[in-house]
């Protein structure tokens, strides 16, 4: 915990404040720290306990996933209260964990819009590698009626779901284009020069249009 104080950036931490998070560490460094530490679940599970969100992505860089138990993980989900956090768990954790498709239904439905946004991360994982069972329209019906009054990051995952949906799947294309440009949710977001858009329509097509290059 001192070493982590001691990489604090003031400078970094503005600016990650401005998305949510509440940390000031340049994440180069703290991979740095992870990599010589290497893999320790039990140091993992104390970094996690101080509730520092510095110290929650170190544990997450060293913890071991599959050793985590199913309530272990959906205990974890609804203490990640910051956006860093929360997709660093999902993306580096939980993907890898024997409970994903179990928990993915859980959080799917779940009342609270965060943890539900990690089923719906879960479930986009699914539409693009391994999307036998699913019912690719029934989801689009679902973003369709709900993603335009969805709260941020709720709508931000249903929206990585439905462009993902287009992407993948040339037969729903249509209708997924269709639905971002009826919704247009993040149609006006800030897009970096060189980076595309996450408005559906423009990402669907843009990454089409690599794959046929």
């Amino acid at each position: 915990m001192a070493e982590l104080a001691a990489l604090e950036d003031p400078r970094i931490r503005e600016v990650n404040e401005k998305h949510g998070d509440d940390h000031g560490v340049n994440l180069g460094k703290l991979r740095a720290v992870a990599k010589r530490l290497k893999t320790q679940q039990e140091l993992a599970c104390r970094l996690w306990e101080t509730g520092d969100s510095s110290a929650r992505l170190l544990a997450l860089l060293i913890c071991r996933p599959k050793a985590f138990g199913r309530d272990e993980l959906d205990a974890m989900m609804r203490q990640a209260h910051r956006p860093k956090v929360h997709d660093w768990l999902v993306n580096y954790v939980v993907k890898k964990s024997p409970h994903a498709e179990e928990l993915r239904l859980v959080w799917f439905a779940d009342p609270d819009p965060v943890v539900a946004s990690a089923g719906w991360a879960l479930t986009t994982a699914r539409v693009a590698k391994r999307p036998e069972g699913l019912d690719l329209a029934g989801l689009l019906d679902i973003v369709e009626a709900e993603m335009k009054d969805a709260p941020d990051r709720l709508q931000w995952a249903m929206n990585e779901c439905l462009s993902t949906i287009g992407i993948e799947h040339a037969g729903l294309r249509a209708r997924a284009v269709e639905i971002g440009e009826r919704l247009e949710v993040l149609k006006d977001y800030p897009t970096s020069p060189g980076c595309t858009s996450p408005f559906a329509p423009v990402w669907i097509a843009e990454m089409v249009r690599r794959r046929g290059a």
